[in-house]
């Protein structure tokens, strides 16, 4: 065995143990990287998100650098505004469109979905992405909005003349903004198979291999927004709970797919609208935990690890969490009291995380190694613990970053 399969065997173990409840070597170590990489070498946001090859090289350099255990891909989640700017996407904004060349993408909240359109949502989920939701978030499809339903296209006889639409100067334009969206995804997606195969060569296991998301954070982020969904709580909560029903074998379907494409059986799922300031516990119990429950346990059937980045604070949650099968789910805490979640989870989750990213951009080296030294000591001791910042880490300061990393692989053994 080489000396480089040998280490991506050792990193890998150490996770898995720490994942699995076992108390690894030392305490793993990791971060959602963000555009660290590039901040910390002076280089815009702007330009590696449009210079495919200058963000490979600046996540490889950073990698070698401070030598996590796992590595997170940039390309599917980083570098895809020539992707953004061709479908002219609305939900997000990002260096050079819309924002200063060296800010981080930030999302826009938009009513995708009017309320009154629930039932067309319900009924045919299909015909409502092609001809309600991709319009309205990809301006560049605005005209498939004017295309008949899809369901009434059946016989030679009956529907099929409504493809005369198809030949409007618009509808030309919009074709040619999917060719182009073809070929902007497959340039990503090649950028990201080579940058996964050079992390591999270095050493370093990848950290998830899909994506997916609570129902309820899917359906109000992406189609009714913040402040639809929570008066739809109210007003309609059938509606609420038919249209989460409808998700979540979209969203366990969309996350087990996306681990057999890349052979990495962890998915990520960011958790945004069970915060304890947004949802009474009554509302949390009802319409967010049962179908987070039941897609956590889907992907555990299907040998896959949800790694759960629980954003904000949920410190009157963490009961619920751990009513899962022990020793398959990592829970990464933002704001969370994290010394309550191990104290509440010790057998039976991982937990990950909480350096504050304010000390991390703010505090010394020396605030930021007796933070460390502090979860060390009350979370890792048993093990079921990984080392990482509360969240992306954005603009934290590279000598403190050094310090996580150096004091976490000197005092985490």
């Amino acid at each position: 065995m080489s000396d480089v399969q040998s280490l991506l065997q050792e990193r890998q173990k150490r996770f898995s143990d720490a994942v699995s409840l076992k108390k690894p070597d030392r305490v793993p170590i990791t971060a959602l990287w963000d555009y660290f990489p590039a901040r910390r070498k002076t280089v815009s946001i702007q330009s590696v998100m449009y210079d495919p090859q200058l963000m490979f090289d600046l996540w490889v350099e950073c990698y070698e650098h401070y030598q996590p255990d796992t590595f997170e891909n940039p390309y599917p989640l980083r570098g895809f505004a020539p992707l953004l700017d061709v479908v002219d996407y609305q939900h997000l904004k990002w260096a050079g469109h819309g924002l200063q060349e060296d800010r981080s993408y930030q999302f826009v909240e938009l009513e995708v979905m009017k309320v009154d359109e629930y039932d067309h949502f319900l009924s045919d989920m299909s015909d409502f992405m092609i001809r309600r939701f991709w319009p309205r978030v990809c301006k560049a499809l605005a005209p498939f909005e004017n295309l008949p339903p899809i369901n009434q296209v059946i016989p030679y006889y009956w529907g099929f003349f409504s493809g005369a639409s198809l030949l409007s100067p618009e509808m030309e334009a919009a074709r040619n903004a999917l060719i182009e969206a073809g070929r902007k995804s497959a340039e990503i997606l090649k950028w990201a198979a080579q940058f996964h195969k050079k992390m591999t060569e270095l050493g370093f296991p990848a950290a998830a291999g899909g994506f997916s998301q609570v129902p309820f954070d899917t359906l109000g982020d992406l189609f009714r927004g913040t402040r639809g969904i929570m008066m739809d709580m109210l007003r309609r909560p059938e509606k609420v709970m038919a249209a989460c029903e409808k998700l979540l074998p979209v969203m366990i379907d969309a996350a087990i797919a996306s681990v057999k494409r890349t052979g990495v059986p962890t998915v990520f799922i960011p958790l945004h609208k069970c915060l304890d300031q947004l949802m009474s516990p009554q509302q949390f119990q009802k319409f967010y935990w049962p179908h987070m429950k039941e897609l956590l346990e889907a992907l555990i059937r299907e040998g896959i690890t949800p790694w759960v980045l629980v954003e904000g604070v949920c410190n009157t949650r963490l009961e619920f969490f751990k009513d899962v099968t022990p020793g398959k789910v990592m829970y990464h805490f933002e704001g969370t009291d994290i010394f309550k979640a191990k104290a509440v989870m010790r057998d039976r989750c991982c937990i990950r995380g909480n350096v504050p990213l304010s000390l991390l951009a703010l505090g010394s080296p020396d605030d930021v190694r007796a933070c460390c030294k502090k979860l060390i000591d009350e979370c890792a001791a048993d093990g079921g613990y990984i080392m990482d910042a509360s969240t992306v880490l954005g603009d934290a300061k590279p000598e403190n970053v050094q310090a996580m990393f150096d004091f976490t692989r000197q005092y985490g053994g």
